[in-house]
């Protein structure tokens, strides 16, 4: 009756087809929040396999955390399983991550002793198993957030990153971060009569909370430590160095506050590109100057000499083979004239260069078209005086070879009567007005006297005699 009752449970689907994501949950559900993320999720490629057996079985649990169990009693498993696993004390959930052969290379991989002690595989997980594994998970939050205060009131300088409570809720595992060493025996104490568990404190990295955690780095992407990344090498400045990257620390800094792990990815390339190089202590000696090593483009094989030790002046760009050919000379007594003297040090145009012209500034002005001259207009060259008065053209002058027309025509009298116009008279100055004196100066014009306006109600006698006097005045 047991076993009918197994074979009914409505457990979560296996996801043998598992897409990988980029944001640490794929849409398979291989990498769900309550077994770890994709970054510890690996591919069976001997599954259709024949033969294909062994006795251990990787299990992956929340986070990070993976072990790997005895399957003693054959149990059919495969990937993607919830099953019931062995712990100290009572029991855990997990989820099926990797069955057969390939078990014993990942046991290699993540350096597994040989005298470890393996646990065993109890049984695929029950509805009972599950559910109280899901209430277990429930508390995790609500234990983080006490357990952080009972740290700062006990003043412990350290951080509780996250709580995971195993699959029957008796125990709970705390990861915290320290830069210091901790002396955390009062803290379990505390915890432990407080959540009524038994208490694992586990110290991480500020590499695996990043992991953790998540988020986006700054290269736009999720961050390689919550997507694929399951182990972490240590980050040195000298992989720096050897690809010239400038050593600020605001650039060499990922979300973590450590030095990014991007920064391992291909310092491998350049080491060897760097052996392919000169020496940096090797000078270049020609007939006129000493060149001495300024900087080096490893993946292309350009080197670039100056004159000065530490400024670039007169610079020379060269090719390792160059370099090397010009090192060979001086080694045998000879100078060359020059390190190039096609080119005098200038450096030649790049494979790369902008074929479209796409990066120039002035691609979206509109040039001016030139306005062409009219050609047989009404007015000609011939008309135009000269600026200079002489007879010969200006510099802006085309010269005219038209005929010219008749004097006696219609045309030509008429232009004839405009140039001999006789000039307007001056206009004459009043005799009571001189406006030059004696002396030949400008004498000041006389003020005007002002005089006041008259009310509107005054008598119409004055009035009459007002305007009276006006009209004799205006006659005489």
């Amino acid at each position: 009756m047991d076993e009918n009752k197994n074979s009914q449970v409505n457990l979560p689907e296996t996801t043998d087809s598992c897409v990988k994501c980029d944001a640490g949950a794929c849409s398979g559900g291989c990498c769900d929040g309550d077994v770890g993320r994709c970054n510890l999720t690996s591919t069976n490629w001997l599954e259709d396999v024949p033969e294909n057996d062994f006795e251990i079985v990787e299990v992956l649990f929340k986070n990070t955390r993976r072990g790997f169990y005895r399957n003693s009693t054959h149990i059919p498993l495969k990937r993607g399983d919830w099953v019931a696993v062995e712990a100290n004390p009572g029991h855990d959930i997990g989820r099926v991550g990797l069955t057969g052969r390939l078990v014993k290379n990942q046991m290699k991989r993540v350096n597994l002793r040989k005298d470890a002690e393996i646990l065993r595989v109890f049984r695929k997980a029950k509805p009972a198993d599950m559910e109280r594994y899901e209430q277990a998970k429930a508390r995790e939050e609500d234990t983080m957030i006490r357990s952080r205060k009972i740290a700062v009131d006990l003043g412990l300088k350290m951080k509780i990153g996250d709580v995971e409570y195993q699959g029957d809720g008796n125990k709970a595992i705390f990861y915290y971060i320290a830069d210091e060493r901790v002396d955390f025996r009062q803290l379990i104490k505390v915890l432990a009569d407080v959540f009524k568990i038994r208490v694992e404190m586990k110290q991480i990295g500020a590499r695996q909370e990043a992991g953790r955690i998540g988020g986006i780095g700054p290269c736009g992407r999720p961050l390689c430590c919550a997507t694929w990344m399951s182990s972490f090498v240590s980050v040195a400045t000298s992989a720096a160095r050897f690809q010239d990257i400038s050593l600020n620390p605001q650039n060499l800094a990922g979300q973590c506050a450590k030095l990014k792990c991007c920064i391992n990815f291909e310092v491998n390339t350049y080491v060897e590109a760097v052996r392919q190089l000169p020496a940096k202590d090797v000078h270049l000696e020609t007939k006129d100057n000493t060149y001495y090593y300024f900087k080096a483009d490893a993946l292309k094989r350009e080197v670039t000499y100056s004159t000065e030790r530490n400024a670039p002046v007169n610079t020379v760009i060269l090719t390792a083979a160059e370099a090397f050919e010009i090192i060979a000379l001086n080694k045998n007594g000879i100078k060359p004239d020059s390190l190039k003297p096609d080119d005098n040090g200038k450096k030649g145009s790049s494979p790369f260069g902008d074929l479209l012209n796409q990066d120039a500034i002035n691609r979206f002005d509109k040039k001016k078209k030139k306005k062409k001259k009219k050609s047989g207009g009404e007015k000609s060259a011939d008309n135009v005086p000269n600026s200079k008065g002489g007879d010969k053209p200006g510099k802006g002058d085309k010269p005219n070879n038209k005929p010219k027309q008749s004097e006696g025509g219609e045309g030509g009298k008429g232009r004839q009567d405009r140039k001999q116009r006789p000039p307007k008279p001056k206009r004459p100055q009043q005799a009571d007005q001189p406006s030059h004196g004696e002396n030949g100066q400008r004498q000041p014009r006389p003020l005007k006297t002002f005089r006041p306006r008259q009310p509107k109600d005054a008598n119409a006698s004055q009035n009459g005699n007002v305007q009276g006097e006006k009209g004799n005045g205006a006659g005489d």
